[in-house]
């Protein structure tokens, strides 16, 4: 009688969860004017799904943006002359619904069966093979003679799927040098699968196979124009990387960018004639990396200066009240996820060899999916423990263990006995550790009177996130108890502003 009853609440979920999608797909295809109804319609459709407060918060933002004066409609219109109904249907309105309205009934699910909350977010790398060989490369330290199996990466996504993960980025090395990639996406109509590409391999005849398939949206690598993107990535990346977006735009396949951030491009990836240019082609949403040392020669100088990190903050928040494209800046939008995201908190990363990272910079783990499922590595120590401490600070444009918090992730990898997923991972959290603990006192000290006088919502969003409230309490006593422990010191020095606030 209990498997038939759980059996019957797991087939309630699925058909719910197929009304949502439908429901959103429909208003995306009566979207194909720009009008006030219109965009009615679809704040009907997220107005219906959203249950809980956090909810709420995200369909109130949708519809400020959808208003009048801002970029939302301008936006849509983008969206939807642009790409394919097949895309519409099968990546847009599943990744919104996976995404901004999860099920809370798979929630409820995995607290009473396991104990946490289930990530949103899987990011995986079947290969770590590339044929570029990009200047500071995060993974170029990793082994390039062992792909995952095929069975393997099936096997991954399906453990991934089950526990209500739909949004999947694939990264590599270059995903599309690994063969058996288009079957898996195939077998997987469900999931969204987002490709961090450099663009070389996409002809049009492989973007009209991914409009086909209707699940894939790629994202182009650059880091600013020619002379820049050339520099890192070799002679003409960034005029294939140009046509790649031609034949994604040409064959109605949705696309975006990713652009690594560091010391040298920064004047040109945070102007208007660069993202001007990448809306021209047909990007519609993108992400900002900043240069983290790990991979290749890791360089604490190319690292952007604490300043240049708030100079970019300030663009991509001028460009979202400007420009008709989405964006996300890894690191200064701490607050809208409140805080770090790693650990399974929200995300993971599950590398070629089937190593589960805390993060896509952390090349340290504990499991190996080749010896356990998903849900064992989810739950392990060292997956608990990461979460057990976010928010790290209750100043969440301070997120990062790694830059913001080090010695954070240096006891996290000790306490846990982690091991290093290739060779010389440990530099980061060695060598460069004086360096680092430097460059968090530098940005706490900046961040500071910015997170109290332009934040107060994000204080909010912190409480209806999934922390537990006594946490996010104790780091609110924690951080004015430092904060005025620095102010009262009259010799101006600082604490090491790696412990966590």
């Amino acid at each position: 009688m209990v498997v038939v009853t759980d059996r019957r609440k797991r087939i309630y979920r699925i058909i719910k969860r197929e009304l949502a999608e439908n429901l959103v797909s429909q208003a995306l295809m009566l979207l194909g004017h720009s009008s006030e109804k219109n965009y009615r319609r679809i704040m009907g459709a997220f107005n219906r799904i959203a249950k809980t407060e956090h909810q709420r918060m995200i369909a109130a933002w949708i519809d400020s943006w959808l208003s009048e004066g801002n970029p939302g409609g301008a936006f849509v219109s983008r969206l939807l002359k642009g790409v394919h109904a097949n895309v519409r249907k099968n990546y847009l309105a599943n990744m919104l619904v996976s995404l901004f309205f999860r099920d809370q009934q798979i929630y409820d699910w995995m607290r009473a069966e396991y104990g946490f909350n289930p990530p949103s977010v899987m990011l995986i790398s079947p290969t770590m093979r590339c044929n570029y060989k990009c200047a500071g490369c995060y993974a170029a330290k990793y082994t390039t003679d062992d792909d995952m199996p095929p069975e393997l990466f099936d096997r991954v996504i399906t453990e991934a799927e089950e526990i209500g993960i739909k949004f999947m980025p694939v990264l590599g090395g270059e995903p599309f040098v690994y063969r058996p990639l288009l079957d898996i996406f195939k077998k997987h109509p469900k999931a969204c699968f987002q490709p961090y590409t450099n663009g070389s391999l996409i002809t049009r005849e492989l973007a009209d196979k991914l409009v086909e398939l209707g699940n894939v949206a790629p994202m182009i690598s650059i880091e600013g124009f020619a002379e820049q993107t050339d520099a890192c990535r070799g002679q003409g990346a960034f005029e294939r990387a140009m046509k790649a977006m031609d034949n994604l735009r040409e064959a109605g396949c949705l696309f975006g960018f990713s652009i690594r951030v560091d010391r040298n491009n920064f004047d040109y990836v945070t102007g208007d004639e660069f993202m001007d240019m990448l809306i021209g082609k047909g990007a519609i949403y993108g992400w900002y990396f900043l240069y983290m040392p790990v991979g290749r020669n890791p360089d604490l100088s190319l690292m952007p200066t604490p300043e240049q990190r708030d100079i970019l903050r300030q663009a991509v928040n001028r460009f979202r009240r400007t420009k008709p494209v989405i964006m996300v800046d890894f690191w200064n939008d701490g607050p809208l996820t409140a805080g770090c995201i790693n650990g399974g908190r929200i995300y993971f990363h599950v590398n070629h060899k089937g190593d589960v990272e805390p993060c896509i910079f952390v090349h340290y783990a504990t499991d190996n999916l080749k010896e356990c499922s998903l849900v064992e590595t989810l739950n392990s120590p060292f997956f608990r423990g990461l979460r057990s401490m976010q928010p790290f600070s209750y100043n969440t444009l301070r997120p990062c263990p790694i830059i913001d918090h080090p010695k954070i992730m240096r006891t996290s990898l000790r306490r846990w006995n982690a091991y290093p997923t290739h060779e010389e991972a440990e530099k980061t959290f060695t060598e460069l550790s004086k360096g680092l603990d430097d460059y968090a006192r530098e940005v706490e000290e900046l961040y500071a009177p910015i997170w109290e006088q332009d934040y107060n919502w994000a204080k909010r969003w912190m409480e209806v996130m999934d922390h537990p409230p006594e946490r996010v309490t104790a780091r609110k006593r924690a951080y004015y108890a430092r904060r005025d422990k620095i102010q009262a010191s009259s010799s101006g020095k600082r604490g090491d502003g790696t412990s966590g606030d």
